[in-house]
């Protein structure tokens, strides 16, 4: 089980990487494609649906991660 600290040092790091990675996908894969124009349903869904897979692809890595520590 891990200790209060490390699931502190967990979020940081899950967030603080996911805040990193949402700003780099926007800046060259979203904005490039979406060329700062409307956004219809589909787009909207599209570019939502990218960062939900990238925030679990982000939150399973951590978590592995973690959990390789505390074996």
């Amino acid at each position: 089980m891990q200790s209060k600290y490390q699931s502190l040092k967990e979020q940081v790091l899950n967030v603080g990487s996911g805040f990193i990675i949402s700003a780099t996908v926007w800046e060259f894969l979203i904005k490039p494609l979406v060329n700062e124009g409307y956004l219809s349903l589909d787009s909207t869904l599209t570019i939502t649906c990218i960062f939900t897979v990238t925030s679990l692809i982000r939150g399973y890595t951590w978590r592995r991660v973690f959990n390789n520590f505390n074996d």
